[in-house]
């Protein structure tokens, strides 16, 4: 009797879903929701899509529009005390556009 109780608990339990705040809206979402963009010793801005590079680092949404905002209000400028040049702000946004179109193909499935 308690070995059935104790399997029907573990299925029961749901796994905790990470959740990350975007830089831009200030809302907290889910992590597979954002995107990682990491400012490494070096001081160079890249983005990290497996969230693992060395570095601090700050998340935005995968949302075209929130990215165009963050270009337009410098938020990563901010955010890492540092010029961040357009290109990669431009970067950024066709990262956002390019995963979204993938999410829109594939589903949720994908990274």
């Amino acid at each position: 009797m308690k070995k059935i109780n104790k399997e029907v608990i573990k299925m029961v339990r749901r796994r905790k879903v990470p959740m990350r705040k975007d830089i831009v809206t200030a809302e907290m979402k889910p992590k597979k929701e954002l995107v990682r963009i990491v400012k490494n010793k070096e001081g160079e801005i890249s983005i990290d899509p497996t969230g693992k590079k060395a570095g601090r680092g700050a998340y935005i949404s995968l949302n075209l529009a929130i990215a165009k905002q963050a270009k337009t209000e410098r938020t990563f400028d901010k955010a890492f005390n540092i010029k961040v040049e357009d290109d990669f702000y431009d970067q950024l946004i066709a990262y956002v556009d390019h995963q979204v179109a993938r999410r829109e193909l594939f589903g949720e499935q994908t990274k």
